[in-house]
């Protein structure tokens, strides 16, 4: 009796192990903005990029020690807190590229989707619901789905966005393989 009770427990127990963790394909649809060119310009390493084709800034623009540009020409001194009146400079509170620790440049969906977990790079967001709240309320998230001077938005509303994140989240935050 007690030999078939082991073998029934390891058998479950086997079974539990093989259960999938999530569907990876639940991150596509988060992929497609966080890897759009309203977020990927700026989770760069040296220097922002601009426009949809993501080119390197003009004017030389740099990251600089804190992310907020160089010593010379600070991110601020360009962006205000709001799109300019003209709409060709871009602006939100507190203007600024990504730390480099959540830096995207030369990432696949693979890697973006296992950073965006690592809470030792993403901004020391250790649950999914800590991931979403930042993708709710960082004026620099929100600034995506209002850009300004026709700059192509995410390829979905933010509401149907933080949606694929809740999903994604729920399902353990799995990744593509």
């Amino acid at each position: 009796m007690m030999r078939a009770l082991l073998l029934m427990c390891a058998a479950l127990a086997g079974v539990a192990q093989a259960a999938p963790k999530g569907d990876g394909k639940l991150f596509d649809p988060v992929a497609s903005v966080v890897m759009s060119p309203r977020c990927i310009n700026c989770h760069q390493v040296e220097a922002p990029h601009q426009k949809d084709i993501g080119i390197v800034h003009a004017q030389q623009v740099v990251r600089g020690a804190d992310g907020h540009g160089s010593a010379v020409l600070h991110c601020a001194a360009c962006h205000q807190a709001s799109n300019s009146a003209q709409g060709r400079v871009p602006g939100a509170p507190n203007w600024h590229l990504a730390p480099l620790s959540m830096k995207w440049q030369g990432l696949d969906k693979k890697g973006v989707c296992q950073q965006m977990k690592d809470p030792k790079r993403n901004g020391n967001r250790k649950t999914g619901e800590q991931v979403i709240e930042h993708m709710k309320t960082d004026p620099l998230v929100l600034w995506a789905w209002n850009p300004g001077a026709q700059r192509t938005l995410p390829p979905m509303s933010h509401e149907d966005f933080i949606k694929a994140l809740e999903t994604w989240a729920d399902a353990g935050m799995p990744c593509p393989q």
